[in-house]
Protein backbone atom coordinates (compact mmCIF):
# COMPACT_ATOMS: atom_id res chain seq x y z
CA UNK A 1 0.00 0.00 0.00
CA UNK A 2 1.45 3.36 -0.52
CA UNK A 3 1.33 6.08 1.87
CA UNK A 4 -1.08 9.08 1.17
CA UNK A 5 1.44 11.65 2.17
CA UNK A 6 3.66 10.73 -0.18
CA UNK A 7 0.48 11.12 -2.75
CA UNK A 8 -0.36 14.19 -1.76
CA UNK A 9 3.44 15.56 -1.77
CA UNK A 10 3.87 13.58 -5.41
CA UNK A 11 0.60 13.54 -7.76
CA UNK A 12 2.33 13.73 -10.41
CA UNK A 13 5.10 10.89 -9.39
CA UNK A 14 2.59 8.86 -9.06
CA UNK A 15 0.74 9.22 -12.24
CA UNK A 16 3.61 8.51 -13.98
CA UNK A 17 4.25 5.51 -12.32
CA UNK A 18 0.33 4.59 -12.67
CA UNK A 19 1.64 5.07 -16.55
CA UNK A 20 3.87 3.03 -16.61
CA UNK A 21 1.94 0.48 -15.95
CA UNK A 22 -0.69 1.22 -18.43
CA UNK A 23 -2.95 2.52 -15.78
CA UNK A 24 -5.00 5.69 -15.06
CA UNK A 25 -3.76 8.18 -13.25
CA UNK A 26 -5.74 8.62 -9.61
CA UNK A 27 -3.59 10.93 -7.87
CA UNK A 28 -6.68 13.96 -8.09
CA UNK A 29 -9.08 11.28 -7.01
CA UNK A 30 -7.12 9.77 -4.26
CA UNK A 31 -6.77 13.41 -2.70
CA UNK A 32 -10.20 14.16 -2.89
CA UNK A 33 -11.18 11.48 -0.60
CA UNK A 34 -8.38 12.28 1.51
CA UNK A 35 -9.95 15.79 1.55
CA UNK A 36 -12.78 13.88 2.58
CA UNK A 37 -11.52 12.70 5.34
CA UNK A 38 -9.50 14.96 6.71
CA UNK A 39 -12.53 17.32 6.29
CA UNK A 40 -14.35 14.79 8.30
CA UNK A 41 -11.39 13.96 11.41
CA UNK A 42 -11.62 17.81 11.73
CA UNK A 43 -15.42 18.30 12.39
CA UNK A 44 -14.87 15.31 15.18
CA UNK A 45 -12.66 16.99 16.48
CA UNK A 46 -14.38 20.65 16.30
CA UNK A 47 -17.29 18.90 18.00
CA UNK A 48 -15.62 16.73 20.73
CA UNK A 49 -13.40 19.87 21.71
CA UNK A 50 -16.95 21.84 21.68
CA UNK A 51 -18.55 19.29 23.83
CA UNK A 52 -15.91 19.29 26.31
CA UNK A 53 -15.48 23.11 26.74
CA UNK A 54 -19.05 23.24 27.09
CA UNK A 55 -19.16 21.14 29.94
CA UNK A 56 -16.65 23.02 31.84
CA UNK A 57 -18.63 25.87 31.21
CA UNK A 58 -21.54 24.43 32.45
CA UNK A 59 -19.98 24.45 36.00
CA UNK A 60 -18.54 27.88 35.84
CA UNK A 61 -22.41 28.57 34.83
CA UNK A 62 -24.00 27.17 37.77
CA UNK A 63 -21.00 28.68 39.97
CA UNK A 64 -22.11 31.83 39.11
CA UNK A 65 -25.77 31.04 39.12
CA UNK A 66 -26.22 31.73 36.05
CA UNK A 67 -29.49 29.30 35.12
CA UNK A 68 -30.45 30.50 32.11
CA UNK A 69 -26.75 30.28 30.71
CA UNK A 70 -26.55 26.81 32.34
CA UNK A 71 -29.47 25.60 30.54
CA UNK A 72 -28.56 26.94 27.24
CA UNK A 73 -24.76 25.00 27.53
CA UNK A 74 -26.76 21.79 28.85
CA UNK A 75 -28.82 21.99 25.47
CA UNK A 76 -26.06 22.41 22.95
CA UNK A 77 -24.40 19.54 24.53
CA UNK A 78 -27.29 17.47 24.47
CA UNK A 79 -27.47 18.37 20.77
CA UNK A 80 -23.71 17.78 20.51
CA UNK A 81 -23.79 14.12 21.81
CA UNK A 82 -27.05 13.25 19.33
CA UNK A 83 -25.01 14.71 16.46
CA UNK A 84 -21.52 13.17 17.23
CA UNK A 85 -22.26 9.33 16.09
CA UNK A 86 -23.12 10.48 12.88
CA UNK A 87 -20.34 12.74 12.56
CA UNK A 88 -17.88 9.79 13.43
CA UNK A 89 -19.98 7.14 11.17
CA UNK A 90 -18.61 9.53 8.60
CA UNK A 91 -15.18 9.79 9.64
CA UNK A 92 -15.13 6.00 9.93
CA UNK A 93 -16.84 5.87 6.54
CA UNK A 94 -14.62 8.18 4.88
CA UNK A 95 -11.03 6.76 6.49
CA UNK A 96 -12.29 3.09 5.22
CA UNK A 97 -13.15 4.72 1.39
CA UNK A 98 -9.44 5.86 1.32
CA UNK A 99 -8.53 2.64 2.79
CA UNK A 100 -9.64 0.58 0.18
CA UNK A 101 -8.54 3.03 -2.57
CA UNK A 102 -5.03 2.70 -1.64
CA UNK A 103 -5.28 -1.18 -1.23
CA UNK A 104 -6.04 -1.47 -4.89
CA UNK A 105 -3.14 1.25 -6.57
CA UNK A 106 -0.19 -1.47 -7.52
CA UNK A 107 3.13 -0.52 -6.57
CA UNK A 108 5.51 2.11 -8.03
CA UNK A 109 8.27 0.53 -10.20
CA UNK A 110 11.78 1.36 -9.41
CA UNK A 111 13.13 3.47 -11.90
CA UNK A 112 15.31 1.14 -13.99
CA UNK A 113 12.65 -0.66 -14.47
CA UNK A 114 12.00 -1.44 -18.58
CA UNK A 115 8.39 0.51 -19.40
CA UNK A 116 6.81 -1.85 -21.78
CA UNK A 117 3.11 -3.33 -21.96
CA UNK A 118 3.56 -6.97 -21.53
CA UNK A 119 5.76 -9.92 -21.84
CA UNK A 120 6.90 -9.21 -25.18
CA UNK A 121 8.85 -6.07 -23.71
CA UNK A 122 10.70 -7.76 -21.00
CA UNK A 123 14.35 -7.66 -21.34
CA UNK A 124 17.24 -10.84 -20.88
CA UNK A 125 19.46 -9.80 -18.12
CA UNK A 126 21.54 -12.84 -18.91
CA UNK A 127 21.51 -16.28 -20.21
CA UNK A 128 22.93 -19.84 -18.27
CA UNK A 129 24.09 -22.83 -20.31
CA UNK A 130 23.09 -24.14 -23.47
CA UNK A 131 20.16 -25.79 -25.02
CA UNK A 132 20.58 -29.32 -25.13
CA UNK A 133 21.55 -31.39 -28.34
CA UNK A 134 20.03 -34.45 -29.06
CA UNK A 135 19.85 -36.92 -31.90
CA UNK A 136 16.40 -37.97 -30.88
CA UNK A 137 13.03 -35.47 -31.00
CA UNK A 138 12.70 -34.05 -28.12
CA UNK A 139 8.94 -34.92 -25.92
CA UNK A 140 6.80 -32.67 -23.43
CA UNK A 141 6.69 -33.73 -19.92
CA UNK A 142 2.85 -35.40 -20.51
CA UNK A 143 3.98 -37.68 -22.72
CA UNK A 144 7.22 -38.79 -21.26
CA UNK A 145 5.68 -39.22 -17.68
CA UNK A 146 2.27 -41.46 -19.34
CA UNK A 147 4.66 -43.15 -21.73
CA UNK A 148 6.42 -43.97 -18.39
CA UNK A 149 3.49 -44.77 -16.48
CA UNK A 150 4.25 -42.92 -13.61
CA UNK A 151 2.33 -39.93 -14.54
CA UNK A 152 -2.05 -40.08 -14.53
CA UNK A 153 -4.27 -37.00 -15.44
CA UNK A 154 -7.23 -38.96 -15.78
CA UNK A 155 -7.19 -40.45 -12.49
CA UNK A 156 -6.23 -37.47 -11.02
CA UNK A 157 -9.80 -36.14 -13.31
CA UNK A 158 -11.75 -38.52 -11.42
CA UNK A 159 -10.65 -37.54 -8.18
CA UNK A 160 -10.80 -33.78 -8.43
CA UNK A 161 -11.32 -32.46 -12.17
CA UNK A 162 -8.96 -30.80 -14.54
CA UNK A 163 -5.91 -29.33 -13.15
CA UNK A 164 -4.65 -31.87 -11.26
CA UNK A 165 -2.07 -34.54 -11.56
CA UNK A 166 -1.52 -38.24 -10.37
CA UNK A 167 2.39 -39.06 -9.95
CA UNK A 168 3.72 -42.59 -9.27
CA UNK A 169 6.53 -44.64 -8.43
CA UNK A 170 9.95 -42.98 -9.16
CA UNK A 171 8.16 -39.75 -10.19
CA UNK A 172 6.82 -39.04 -7.36
CA UNK A 173 10.02 -39.60 -5.56
CA UNK A 174 11.58 -37.33 -8.04
CA UNK A 175 9.37 -34.81 -7.16
CA UNK A 176 10.25 -34.91 -3.71
CA UNK A 177 13.45 -35.11 -4.75
CA UNK A 178 13.43 -32.33 -6.04
CA UNK A 179 11.46 -30.06 -3.35
CA UNK A 180 14.32 -31.59 -0.54
CA UNK A 181 17.09 -30.32 -2.50
CA UNK A 182 16.20 -26.66 -2.72
CA UNK A 183 15.10 -26.67 0.57
CA UNK A 184 18.16 -28.24 1.69
CA UNK A 185 20.55 -25.69 -0.46
CA UNK A 186 18.48 -22.94 0.46
CA UNK A 187 18.93 -23.85 4.43
CA UNK A 188 22.26 -24.69 4.46
CA UNK A 189 24.42 -23.08 1.76
CA UNK A 190 21.55 -19.88 1.58
CA UNK A 191 21.45 -18.73 5.24
CA UNK A 192 17.79 -19.28 4.96
CA UNK A 193 15.61 -20.61 7.80
CA UNK A 194 13.08 -23.23 7.22
CA UNK A 195 9.57 -22.72 7.91
CA UNK A 196 6.60 -24.94 8.18
CA UNK A 197 3.53 -22.71 8.19
CA UNK A 198 -0.13 -23.19 7.93
CA UNK A 199 -1.54 -23.65 4.65
CA UNK A 200 -4.56 -21.96 5.87
CA UNK A 201 -4.65 -18.14 6.92
CA UNK A 202 -7.53 -15.38 7.23
CA UNK A 203 -8.38 -12.21 5.32
CA UNK A 204 -5.33 -9.88 7.27
CA UNK A 205 -2.82 -12.15 5.73
CA UNK A 206 -4.04 -11.89 2.33
CA UNK A 207 -4.60 -8.47 2.31
CA UNK A 208 -1.19 -8.03 4.23
CA UNK A 209 0.92 -9.33 1.07
CA UNK A 210 -1.35 -8.01 -1.51
CA UNK A 211 -3.87 -11.03 -2.52
CA UNK A 212 -6.77 -9.29 -1.32
CA UNK A 213 -8.97 -7.73 -1.98
CA UNK A 214 -7.83 -7.29 -5.54
CA UNK A 215 -7.11 -10.78 -6.58
CA UNK A 216 -9.54 -12.80 -4.68
CA UNK A 217 -10.90 -14.99 -7.54
CA UNK A 218 -7.51 -16.53 -8.07
CA UNK A 219 -7.46 -17.57 -4.59
CA UNK A 220 -9.80 -20.88 -2.79
CA UNK A 221 -11.65 -20.20 0.07
CA UNK A 222 -12.86 -22.54 2.81
CA UNK A 223 -16.01 -22.85 4.43
CA UNK A 224 -15.43 -21.49 7.17
CA UNK A 225 -13.73 -18.28 5.74
CA UNK A 226 -10.02 -18.96 5.63
CA UNK A 227 -8.05 -19.24 2.46
CA UNK A 228 -5.36 -21.72 1.22
CA UNK A 229 -2.72 -19.80 0.38
CA UNK A 230 -1.84 -19.19 -3.42
CA UNK A 231 1.97 -19.56 -2.19
CA UNK A 232 4.14 -19.43 1.22
CA UNK A 233 5.07 -16.01 0.49
CA UNK A 234 1.54 -15.15 2.19
CA UNK A 235 2.52 -16.89 5.78
CA UNK A 236 6.16 -16.19 5.52
CA UNK A 237 6.14 -12.48 4.63
CA UNK A 238 3.43 -12.18 7.48
CA UNK A 239 5.90 -13.63 10.28
CA UNK A 240 6.49 -9.57 10.83
CA UNK A 241 3.31 -8.67 11.02
CA UNK A 242 2.29 -5.78 13.32
CA UNK A 243 5.71 -6.60 15.02
CA UNK A 244 8.35 -3.70 15.34
CA UNK A 245 11.92 -5.50 14.66
CA UNK A 246 15.33 -4.64 15.89
CA UNK A 247 17.49 -3.47 13.17
CA UNK A 248 20.48 -5.62 14.45
CA UNK A 249 18.03 -8.76 13.66
CA UNK A 250 18.02 -7.77 9.79
CA UNK A 251 17.78 -9.42 7.31
CA UNK A 252 15.20 -11.92 8.24
CA UNK A 253 15.44 -14.94 5.61
CA UNK A 254 12.87 -17.36 5.31
CA UNK A 255 12.16 -20.64 3.18
CA UNK A 256 9.37 -22.80 2.92
CA UNK A 257 8.61 -25.79 1.13
CA UNK A 258 4.39 -25.99 0.91
CA UNK A 259 1.52 -26.89 -1.66
CA UNK A 260 -0.08 -23.67 -2.95
CA UNK A 261 -3.13 -23.66 -4.36
CA UNK A 262 -4.68 -21.22 -7.10
CA UNK A 263 -8.07 -20.97 -8.70
CA UNK A 264 -6.09 -19.97 -12.23
CA UNK A 265 -9.07 -17.66 -12.45
CA UNK A 266 -8.58 -16.27 -16.33
CA UNK A 267 -6.58 -19.07 -17.54
CA UNK A 268 -9.24 -21.25 -19.16
CA UNK A 269 -7.69 -23.40 -22.80
CA UNK A 270 -4.09 -22.41 -21.76
CA UNK A 271 -1.86 -24.82 -20.61
CA UNK A 272 -4.85 -27.46 -20.20
CA UNK A 273 -2.41 -30.40 -21.37
CA UNK A 274 -0.08 -31.48 -18.64
CA UNK A 275 1.39 -30.32 -15.29
CA UNK A 276 2.47 -26.68 -16.21
CA UNK A 277 -0.53 -24.71 -14.64
CA UNK A 278 -2.33 -26.78 -11.79
CA UNK A 279 -4.71 -26.13 -9.41
CA UNK A 280 -2.46 -27.34 -6.38
CA UNK A 281 1.39 -27.49 -6.73
CA UNK A 282 4.87 -27.86 -4.29
CA UNK A 283 6.66 -24.73 -4.14
CA UNK A 284 9.91 -23.76 -2.48
CA UNK A 285 9.51 -20.22 -1.40
CA UNK A 286 12.07 -17.88 -0.71
CA UNK A 287 11.27 -14.57 1.80
CA UNK A 288 13.61 -11.50 3.35
CA UNK A 289 12.95 -8.83 5.39
CA UNK A 290 15.23 -6.04 4.69
CA UNK A 291 16.64 -2.54 5.93
CA UNK A 292 15.26 -0.05 3.49
CA UNK A 293 18.98 0.50 2.57
CA UNK A 294 19.41 -3.23 1.68
CA UNK A 295 16.75 -4.10 -0.29
CA UNK A 296 17.73 -4.12 -3.58
CA UNK A 297 21.27 -6.08 -2.87
CA UNK A 298 19.00 -8.69 -1.43
CA UNK A 299 17.14 -8.77 -4.64
CA UNK A 300 19.88 -9.45 -6.21
CA UNK A 301 21.38 -11.82 -3.79
CA UNK A 302 17.46 -13.82 -3.74
CA UNK A 303 17.58 -14.23 -7.51
CA UNK A 304 21.31 -15.55 -7.54
CA UNK A 305 19.90 -18.09 -4.58
CA UNK A 306 16.69 -19.66 -7.33
CA UNK A 307 19.35 -18.79 -10.29
CA UNK A 308 21.34 -21.39 -8.12
CA UNK A 309 18.60 -24.34 -8.17
CA UNK A 310 18.49 -24.01 -11.91
CA UNK A 311 22.80 -24.41 -12.20
CA UNK A 312 22.79 -27.41 -9.95
CA UNK A 313 20.42 -29.44 -11.80
CA UNK A 314 22.31 -28.49 -14.88
CA UNK A 315 19.08 -26.63 -16.59
CA UNK A 316 19.75 -23.76 -19.21
CA UNK A 317 17.66 -20.87 -18.38
CA UNK A 318 17.17 -17.17 -19.32
CA UNK A 319 16.79 -14.48 -16.28
CA UNK A 320 14.55 -11.50 -17.71
CA UNK A 321 14.31 -7.99 -16.30
CA UNK A 322 10.13 -7.76 -16.02
CA UNK A 323 8.86 -4.51 -18.00
CA UNK A 324 6.73 -2.06 -16.00
CA UNK A 325 3.32 -3.57 -17.91
CA UNK A 326 4.17 -7.14 -16.76
CA UNK A 327 5.61 -6.67 -13.13
CA UNK A 328 2.97 -8.16 -10.44
CA UNK A 329 0.36 -5.85 -8.06
CA UNK A 330 3.09 -5.43 -5.48
CA UNK A 331 6.63 -5.26 -7.28
CA UNK A 332 8.58 -2.32 -7.66
CA UNK A 333 11.39 -5.07 -9.90
CA UNK A 334 11.56 -8.21 -10.73
CA UNK A 335 13.12 -10.83 -12.11
CA UNK A 336 11.63 -13.86 -13.79
CA UNK A 337 13.79 -17.50 -14.37
CA UNK A 338 12.48 -18.78 -17.49
CA UNK A 339 13.89 -22.49 -17.87
CA UNK A 340 14.41 -24.12 -21.38
CA UNK A 341 11.34 -26.69 -21.98
CA UNK A 342 13.14 -28.79 -25.35
CA UNK A 343 9.06 -30.69 -25.88
CA UNK A 344 7.94 -27.18 -25.93
CA UNK A 345 10.87 -25.55 -28.10
CA UNK A 346 10.47 -22.72 -25.69
CA UNK A 347 11.27 -21.08 -22.40
CA UNK A 348 9.07 -21.04 -19.76
CA UNK A 349 8.83 -19.42 -16.23
CA UNK A 350 9.67 -21.67 -13.10
CA UNK A 351 10.44 -18.78 -10.57
CA UNK A 352 9.53 -14.84 -9.99
CA UNK A 353 11.74 -12.88 -7.64
CA UNK A 354 10.56 -9.32 -6.53
CA UNK A 355 11.47 -6.77 -3.94
CA UNK A 356 8.85 -5.03 -3.08
CA UNK A 357 9.87 -1.84 -0.77
CA UNK A 358 7.73 -1.04 1.66
CA UNK A 359 4.57 -1.73 -0.06
CA UNK A 360 3.88 -4.91 2.27
CA UNK A 361 5.27 -3.64 5.23
CA UNK A 362 2.49 -0.70 5.84
CA UNK A 363 0.00 -3.35 4.96
CA UNK A 364 0.93 -5.69 7.60
CA UNK A 365 2.20 -2.71 9.98
CA UNK A 366 5.40 -4.32 9.70
CA UNK A 367 8.77 -1.89 11.59
CA UNK A 368 11.92 -1.64 12.68
CA UNK A 369 13.61 0.51 14.79
CA UNK A 370 16.45 2.84 12.98
CA UNK A 371 20.19 2.08 13.51
CA UNK A 372 20.64 5.76 14.24
CA UNK A 373 18.03 7.66 15.17
CA UNK A 374 15.89 4.78 17.01
CA UNK A 375 12.85 5.79 14.91
CA UNK A 376 10.48 3.27 13.57
CA UNK A 377 10.29 2.63 9.76
CA UNK A 378 8.58 0.22 7.78
CA UNK A 379 10.61 -3.20 6.61
CA UNK A 380 11.47 -4.08 3.05
CA UNK A 381 9.91 -7.68 1.64
CA UNK A 382 10.90 -9.59 -0.88
CA UNK A 383 10.13 -13.15 -2.36
CA UNK A 384 10.69 -15.45 -4.14
CA UNK A 385 10.31 -18.93 -5.76
CA UNK A 386 13.07 -21.03 -5.02
CA UNK A 387 11.89 -22.84 -7.20
CA UNK A 388 8.25 -23.97 -8.67
CA UNK A 389 8.71 -28.17 -7.63
CA UNK A 390 6.21 -29.01 -10.60
CA UNK A 391 7.84 -26.91 -13.23
CA UNK A 392 11.04 -27.98 -12.35
CA UNK A 393 10.12 -31.36 -13.12
CA UNK A 394 8.96 -30.55 -16.11
CA UNK A 395 12.24 -29.75 -16.86
CA UNK A 396 14.31 -32.61 -15.73
CA UNK A 397 12.33 -34.99 -17.55
CA UNK A 398 12.48 -33.02 -20.94
CA UNK A 399 15.74 -31.93 -20.43
CA UNK A 400 17.22 -35.53 -19.37
CA UNK A 401 14.88 -37.51 -21.34
CA UNK A 402 16.76 -40.64 -23.40
CA UNK A 403 16.20 -42.04 -26.97
CA UNK A 404 14.65 -44.65 -25.06
CA UNK A 405 12.32 -42.91 -23.14
CA UNK A 406 14.25 -42.91 -19.79
CA UNK A 407 14.73 -40.00 -18.06
CA UNK A 408 18.51 -39.89 -16.09
CA UNK A 409 18.16 -38.41 -12.62
CA UNK A 410 20.38 -34.92 -12.66
CA UNK A 411 23.70 -35.85 -10.40
CA UNK A 412 22.21 -33.13 -7.90
CA UNK A 413 19.06 -35.22 -6.60
CA UNK A 414 21.37 -38.76 -6.41
CA UNK A 415 21.49 -38.23 -2.71
CA UNK A 416 17.33 -38.01 -2.60
CA UNK A 417 16.51 -41.17 -4.87
CA UNK A 418 17.92 -44.15 -2.69
CA UNK A 419 20.34 -45.17 -5.63
CA UNK A 420 17.89 -44.59 -8.87
CA UNK A 421 19.98 -42.88 -11.35
CA UNK A 422 18.04 -43.42 -14.29
CA UNK A 423 13.80 -43.68 -14.30
CA UNK A 424 12.65 -46.39 -17.06
CA UNK A 425 9.27 -47.32 -18.12
CA UNK A 426 7.48 -49.06 -15.34
CA UNK A 427 7.45 -52.95 -15.97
Amino acid sequence: MLDIKWIRENPEALDVALAKRGAEPLSKSLIAIDEKRRAAIQKVQDMQSRRNAASKEIGAAMAQKNTELAEKLKAEVADLKVLLPAAEEDERQTTDELSDALSRIPNVPHDDVPVGKDEHDNVVARVVGEKPRWNHTPKEHFEIGEALGYMDFERAAKLSGSRFTVLTGPLARLERALGQFMIDLHTSEHGYTEVSSPLMVRDDAMFGTGQLPKFSEDLFKTTDGRWLIPTAEVTLTNLVREEILEHEKLPLRFTALTPSFRSEAGSAGRDTRGMLRQHQFWKCELVSITDAESSIAEHERMTACAEEVLKRLGLHFRTLTLCTGDMGFGSRKTYDLEVWLPGQNTYREISSCSVCGDFQARRMNARYRGKEDKATKFVHTLNGSGTAVGRCLIAVMENYLNEDGSVTVPDALLPYMGGLTKIERAA
